[in-house]
């Protein structure tokens, strides 16, 4: 599918909304269990999405329309989450994350993008030059792996309860 900006943002509109009927008001358990070592929970996945609501991807969207490449982003903490989330509860981290999310799609809305404006480049600290169409679509792919990690992560916790059935289970095949 070609890059749409109303696609894009159909994405990024759903994804509170799918990770409050997915994960508000479950146990413990459901929400700050993981795979294992090294590895994030339900909890520590939100916790990643509200940083990168702060930090990422609007921050990096404007650097790209006001100066470029000129200006490199700035690197992301892939692991911010673990501190800043610290005594809050699920529900509160989803609700922080709806908001944010909310006034991005605002403030991306008001960009009033064209198609030249997709083609500027920025330069990302790892991969060098990258497109601000790049940039927005993997906005709505990251929501998809998320939202798939934390699906995969539920799933693993009743991996030996399965039994037998685990061999149709493709869910529980998959690594982190």
């Amino acid at each position: 599918m070609k890059f749409d900006l109303d696609k894009t943002i159909e994405v990024l509109s759903r994804t509170p909304g799918v990770l409050k009927v997915l994960l508000n008001g479950l146990s413990h358990n459901w929400v700050h269990n993981n795979e294992g070592s090294e590895t994030w929970s339900p909890y520590d996945v939100v916790g990643h999405l509200i940083h990168g609501e702060k930090t990422d991807w609007i921050t990096r969207a404007k650097i790209i329309l006001d100066y470029g490449e000129s200006r490199p982003f700035d690197p992301y903490d892939r692991f911010a989450q673990f501190e800043a989330s610290k005594g809050k509860s699920i529900e509160e981290l989803l609700e922080e994350f709806t908001a944010l999310r909310e006034q991005n799609i605002k403030t991306l809305r008001e960009f009033k993008l064209t198609e030249n404006d997709f083609r500027k480049t920025g330069k990302h600290p790892k991969f060098g030059k990258v497109t601000l169409e790049e940039l927005l679509a993997t906005w709505a792919v990251h929501d998809f792996n998320h939202i798939g990690q934390i699906a995969r992560t539920m799933a693993k916790q009743y991996d030996a309860e399965v039994g037998p059935w685990k061999e149709y289970l493709s869910i529980l095949h998959r690594k982190s």
